[in-house]
């Protein structure tokens, strides 16, 4: 299912907000989750990326086993806020996620990796 306008909107309002809360923009780490694990750095916001990550495979795996699939959806929504705080962090934003993956539309995931190993090649010569 492609995304509606409305929930991008959502994406892209969720990413004003986080980048509000960068200390630099006057989040304080008292009073916002995201401006605190901005304030402590990125050790902080990666060791919830991975934990999150960690919850995800959980999740999925339980569902194969009849777990409500609402977790599964739950998790995934906290490593994707999470990987929104990485992303501010590095002054990035969704848009350049989705624009990555509207470049991939159409490639073979195969032939993608491939490529992208031949670039790393590349660059290391």
């Amino acid at each position: 299912m492609m995304p509606r306008m409305n929930d991008t909107d959502a994406l892209a309002r969720l990413a004003a907000v986080i980048e509000s809360r960068k200390p630099a923009n006057g989040g304080d780490p008292e009073k916002s989750y995201v401006a605190r694990l901005l304030h402590k750095g990125p050790d902080a916001f990666l060791k919830k990326i991975g934990e999150e990550a960690t919850e995800v495979v959980m999740a999925a795996k339980d569902c194969e086993q009849g777990a409500d699939v609402q977790k599964l959806v739950n998790e995934v929504a906290d490593l994707w806020f999470h990987s929104m705080i990485a992303l501010a962090h590095a002054g990035c934003s969704p848009a350049d996620v989705v624009a990555e993956l509207v470049r991939r539309e159409g490639l073979s995931g195969l032939e993608e990796k491939a490529l992208r190993k031949a670039q790393a090649r590349e660059a290391d010569a």
